[in-house]
This record gives structure tokens, C-alpha cells and sequence, in this order.
């Protein structure tokens, strides 16, 4: 599935910020997510596709943030030195959330970090932003998949993603709006299931 890109091969990319995610036994297990300045973002995962499924499928994805989370990931980066040195607390007693590492690239800088807990809030509230983008793109990626496959798991799925936004829990609705704006448009589809996506596509930007 491509949400599209207005990326311009003659523009060049001056800084891009990028965060991996492995934690085995969640949902997805594995991705990453990479932000350039000019907005252009990216994204893969294994996510799984149902229930019955028993291994991940790679999944790729290009799409655009909108002008607010782009300058909010630059920012954040900035704050927090753009990871130069740990970032991790370093305390052994910490439940394990999954190794997470944050990499910032412009012209003339390269760093990278790995941390499962970070106590400085720039690193911290940039977790919270790509994990929240990472839910928000899995669930675009599943209604993609039911709409096909699966016509009956829709309500549901829809459910749980408007509680998930109604709790502040997604980010850039917008990426998935294509997927929502068919289900919105398919006559074949129950009443409820299109009243879910016109309600999540007329929720405020978040």
C-alpha cells in the first residue's frame, strides 16, 4: 500500500532522523521509521496481518508528515543533542520495553544511540511520537488487508482505532486517509463500519 509522496528526486535531503524498534513478542516485533527534513518519511515492519496469521509479512510504506510532527522530530532531535553520548538511564531494574535506537544524519554529522528506558523527556516524548506513528500505519496497513480479505473484521478494527485517537494514542491520521476514505466510499459495507472511518477522518490533527 503507498499513501504517495510528493518527494522530488532533484531535492536534496540535508538531515533525516530515524528510529528502530525490536522487541520480540510484540506487535509488530520489528520496525523503523525514517523522517527526512524535507517531510518525506518511510516506513517497514512485520507486523501481522490477522490473527490466524503465525509469522510477520514485511511491509514498506512511503509517506509525507505533516509540517507540524516533521518540525516536532527535528526539534525533539535537537533537544536531546541529536544523540550524541548515552541516552539510556543505564538501570538494570527496569522492565525491558524493547531495544530502541535513534540515528540523526545531515551533511556533516552521523550519531546513533541504543537505549531501552531514556530519562531525558526530548527522547522520551520522540518514543512516544514514532510509537504512536507505528500504530497508527499498522492499522491503515490491517484495514487495508480486511477490506480485501477479511470484510467482516472492519468494525472492530475501526473501533479500537477510535479509541486509540479519542485517548491521544495515534499520530498522523492523515498517512492512513486513503484507506479510510474507501472504506467511507464502499456502499457494500455496513453503515457503522463507514460511520467509524468518516468519524476518524474528521478527527482534529494530532
Amino acid at each position: 500500500m503507498l499513501l504517495g509522496s510528493w518527494f522530488s528526486p532533484c531535492q536534496e535531503i540535508s538531515s533525516a532522523v530515524t528510529f528502530k524498534f525490536d522487541f520480540p513478542g510484540a506487535e509488530p516485533d520489528h520496525y523503523i521509521i525514517s523522517v527526512s527534513s524535507d517531510g518525506h518519511a518511510s516506513y517497514d515492519s512485520n507486523g501481522k496481518l490477522s490473527l490466524q496469521s503465525d509469522t510477520g509479512e514485511a511491509f514498506h510504506l512511503d509517506f509525507n508528515l505533516s509540517d507540524a510532527t516533521r518540525s516536532k522530530v527535528f526539534d525533539l532531535a535537537a533537544k536531546a543533542h541529536h544523540f550524541e553520548g548515552k541516552i539510556d538511564s543505564g538501570k538494570k531494574n527496569l522492565a525491558n520495553t524493547g531495544s530502541k535506537v535513534l540515528i540523526y544524519k545531515d551533511a556533516g554529522k552521523s550519531t546513533e544511540a541504543t537505549y531501552n528506558y531514556s530519562p531525558l523527556p526530548a527522547v522520551q516524548d520522540l518514543t512516544s511520537l514514532f510509537q504512536q506513528l507505528s500504530a497508527t500505519l499498522e492499522f491503515g496497513r490491517r484495514l487495508e488487508f480486511y477490506r480485501h480479505y477479511q470484510k467482516t473484521a472492519l468494525d472492530e478494527e475501526l473501533k479500537h482505532m477510535e479509541q486509540q485517537s479519542n485517548e491521544n494514542d495515534l499520530q498522523e491520521l492523515a498517512a492512513v486517509a486513503p484507506i479510510l476514505q474507501q472504506i467511507v466510499n464502499d456502499p457494500s459495507l455496513m453503515r457503522v463500519v463507514r460511520a467509524r472511518a468518516q468519524r476518524l477522518l474528521a478527527a482534529p490533527a494530532k
